[in-house]
Formats: C-alpha cells, structure tokens, sequence
C-alpha cells in the first residue's frame, strides 16, 4: 500500500537527527530530549522538556505527542497530557511534559528518546443544534454500561 507523504517544514536547534520511522508500518516517530544537562524527575514530578524542534504542519493537520510505551513500562514514565496536541498554527518549540509515575527516580539525557509524534489529518466540526438526537441501541448508556470484562 502506497502511503501519502506531507511535507512539514522543520527547524531543528537540537544537536540530535531528526524525529524518523522506525520501521515501514511506524505511526510515529520518536522524538529526543534537547537538553544541555540532564533533568532528573523524582517520583510523582513532572517537568517540561524541550526538543528543539520548531515545526509547521499544513492547515488540516494535527500532530499528537504519545507515551513511549517501552519508557513507561520500564520505568513508569509517560507524557502527562496525553495526548498533547499540536497545532498547524503554533510556530513555538515543541515541548513535552514527562511525568514520573514511578516510585524511583528517573534522569531525562539530551538525546534520549522521550515520546512519539504521530502527524495525522483531522477534520473541523460546524455545530448543528437540533432540539433531539436520534435514537440508537446504545442510548445513553455510559461508562461500563456493557459489562464486566
């Protein structure tokens, strides 16, 4: 299956390559600290941690900051607002908020790899307001309404 490449305009001031798939089917890519020293999140602290990436995405795109799930299965460290947004008019550094949810403390390196970043297309919404909505076999029926499992 052929994929569909956007072209992004980058400004790298990070001494670390370019974000890049890992394999064929990656949907992200991973992103590196930028750091002149390292950060060391104690358990249960959070901190802003830069890239050095300035990026800007075609209007109608989106790109979203994820967990790596080797980090947070190893040492229990994640991306606190997951996932973070970024939008195709921010012009700033891209920046990610690491949380430690271990019980030991965690050392943030330049270079390391922190989060993937998946860029993907996302649509806007034009509100409809209408005095009822349409009847489903669902309903209204919310969190855990089909069950245990």
């Amino acid at each position: 299956m052929q994929r569909k490449e956007i072209a992004v305009k980058v400004v790298n001031r990070s001494q670390n390559e370019l974000p890049a798939y890992s394999t064929p089917g990656s949907a992200g890519m991973d992103l590196r600290a930028s750091l002149s020293e390292p950060v060391t999140l104690a358990p249960m602290q959070r901190a802003l941690i830069p890239t050095g990436l300035f990026i800007a995405l075609p209007d109608g795109y989106e790109c979203q900051i994820r967990p790596r799930s080797g980090l947070a299965l190893k040492h229990g460290v994640t991306v606190l607002n997951s996932p973070g947004t970024i939008d195709a008019d921010y012009r700033g550094e891209v920046c990610v908020i690491l949380v430690n949810l271990s019980d030991t403390t965690f050392v943030v390196n330049n270079g390391e790899r922190i989060c993937q970043m998946v860029v993907a297309r996302h649509e806007r919404v034009e509100w409809q307001v209408v005095p009822a909505l349409d009847d489903t076999e669902r309903g209204a029926g919310g969190f855990g309404h089909t069950g245990v499992g």
